[in-house]
């Protein structure tokens, strides 16, 4: 049996001929298309007024804060209304803290001077609202529960109150 050397030159010569690309070899292109729809859309959060311990009999009224946080899609126009509560009687004026079968009295506002109820906007009362940045928006809402209530029995008082935003 006869052995044939091949050189190092010659191995080469040989692996480059077979991975040579042909003489009329061409190419194509084309443009991909790509698409995307950001839809507005809104979150909502609250943080509760809470009023603390009070002193019925101190003739002073007790005020509060919360907030809402809206995030919305940059350039959403939103507003944010408030229902009357879920306290017996209540209305958007005069909303109920409920304790059993007692009530007391309390109001929500858009403003710190507490003269702008919060509402759903109609018949005089305001809603919170704003423009969308894509960032959370946090808004104050105020509260203020009246002095005069001295009829009102101890105990620990609550009411839920519904916020929708419209965007």
């Amino acid at each position: 049996m006869m052995v044939k050397h091949i050189t190092g030159a010659a191995l080469a010569a040989s692996v480059a001929a077979a991975f040579t690309a042909p003489a009329d070899a061409a190419t194509t292109s084309a443009n991909l298309g790509v698409s995307a729809t950001n839809s507005s859309t809104c979150t909502l959060s609250t943080s509760p007024v809470a009023f603390g311990t009070m002193n019925a009999v101190s003739g002073s009224s007790v005020d509060a804060a919360g907030s809402i946080t809206v995030t919305c899609t940059n350039g959403t126009s939103w507003s944010a209304a408030a229902d009357a509560g879920s306290g017996s009687g209540a209305t958007l004026a005069t909303r109920k803290l409920v304790s059993g079968g007692n009530l007391l009295n309390y109001a929500l506002y858009t403003d710190s001077a507490r003269t702008n109820v919060w509402g759903d906007g109609s018949s005089g009362n305001s809603t919170l609202s704003g423009t969308g940045s894509g960032s959370a928006q946090n808004v104050t809402v105020y509260g203020r529960i009246a002095a005069g209530q001295t009829g009102a029995p101890a105990g620990s008082y609550s009411d839920t109150v519904s916020v929708t935003v419209t965007y």
